[in-house]
């Protein structure tokens, strides 16, 4: 089977097209500047890149040229665009209402629409992409995929916030937590690495990048993350504040004169690591400017990576115990300096990492000691794949 994978954005289409006989990319790229000038198209196949300037005026208009490369002389995987045999989409949100990736029909789509004031940046666009597919591949099976639904298995006492019940019954306010997509696979992935049953198993995912999260898994089941009602709650990120008292907002609305919309650009845009530090929200960035010796750098990692342990230390007491501890995404997986700082003191509980295992970026690697309790690795995220996966199952149903 051949899965198209779409990853629709305000102004871009990210896209890979998957072998699922083998798990095996076989051409992936990003359409970027959708509806601006300088509008291109980069493709890859077989390790080549190539970069088309073109005039991509909407998202349809995107996906048809993404399709013409799948299946062009040169630059084609495809024989015949049948050969497509289903498309999954990411969708950032899908609310309560989706526990799992589904067919897309008219009642899926009309659903999606009403969470748009839920996602407002995300989900339009993603719904842009589907409906591009729907006209441009009708009767081909188009699932959506979304980064919520592995989170919808955490019971009401981890969801629920102390404001008044009615107001969760009537503005559906509660923790929805994201990057699910992502904890799903290399919570999989760890058990198979494990050569044990996910079922049996708990585990801490997380998923530490510009944007970070952390989930807590068991028996396959997220249990409670740290993202909530937005992306924004959680772990101290790139730009973002993370947890704070809500009286700061307030109390910032009053002393510097701000109203919502400096308060969303101030706590997502301008706050984080990037706030603290006063230099960078690349990680990579503040190590090196830690290194030669720039204290606030420092501080912003040390703020950052004493939020991740906070957060390993409540999953284990939610867990009730821990098996395995897994690092992903672009911090998790390429920063031995970050995994020590927060492995470091966690001994206790039966956490111990290898300082020369740890060196490892990028690949999959175990690098506890071989006396740790706790087994740890670093496994590179694969969204797309994990995406891929779910739209095989569910169109094979209907194909």
């Amino acid at each position: 089977m051949k899965i198209l994978v779409l990853n629709s954005g305000s102004s871009s289409v990210k896209y890979q097209l998957f072998d699922m006989q083998q798990e095996m990319v076989l051409a992936k790229g990003l359409v970027e500047r959708i509806g601006l000038e300088g509008a291109v198209l980069n493709h890859q196949k077989d390790g080549e890149k190539r970069s088309f300037q073109m005039d991509i005026p909407d998202h349809s208009t995107a996906i048809k040229m993404v399709l013409d490369f799948l299946v062009d002389n040169e630059h084609g995987v495809l024989g015949n665009i049948d050969e497509i045999n289903a498309v999954g989409h990411r969708l950032v949100h899908g609310g309560s209402e989706f526990a799992r990736s589904v067919l897309i029909d008219s009642k899926v789509l009309e659903t999606v629409k009403k969470l748009y004031e839920l996602a407002p940046l995300h989900n339009p666009p993603a719904v842009k992409g589907i409906e591009a597919c729907l006209a441009i591949l009708p009767g081909v099976p188009q699932v959506a995929v979304f980064d919520t639904a592995f989170h919808q298995t955490m019971p009401p006492y981890a969801y629920l916030y102390g404001l008044p019940y009615e107001l969760y019954e009537k503005y559906g306010i509660r923790r929805y937590g994201f990057h699910g997509t992502s904890h799903k696979y290399v919570a999989q992935r760890g058990a198979e690495l494990l050569g044990r049953s996910l079922k049996e198993l708990k585990i801490i995912t997380c998923h530490l990048g510009n944007g970070a999260s952390i989930a807590a898994v068991n028996g396959g089941r997220s249990v409670d993350t740290s993202m909530g009602f937005t992306p924004l709650e959680g772990l101290t990120m790139g730009t973002r504040c993370g947890i704070i008292d809500p009286a700061i907002v307030t109390f910032l609305m009053e002393k510097e004169g701000l109203d919502v919309d400096d308060l969303n650009e101030l706590m997502n845009k301008k706050s984080g690591v990037l706030g603290i530090s006063g230099v960078s929200s690349d990680f990579r960035d503040l190590e090196q400017k830690a290194r030669e010796g720039h204290q606030r750098s420092q501080l912003a990692l040390d703020v950052f990576a004493y939020d991740v342990k906070k957060y390993i230390g409540a999953y284990v007491a939610a867990l009730g115990g821990l098996d395995l501890l897994v690092f992903t995404a672009g911090l998790g997986e390429n920063s031995p300096e970050m995994r020590e700082a927060v492995c470091s003191g966690l001994e206790y509980l039966g956490i111990i990492i290898d300082r020369d295992k740890n060196q490892a970026r990028g690949k999959e690697t175990e690098i506890s000691t071989g006396n740790s309790k706790v087994k740890v690795f670093v496994i590179p995220t694969n969204e797309e794949l994990m995406i891929a996966k779910d739209t095989q199952e569910i169109a094979a149903d209907v194909i």
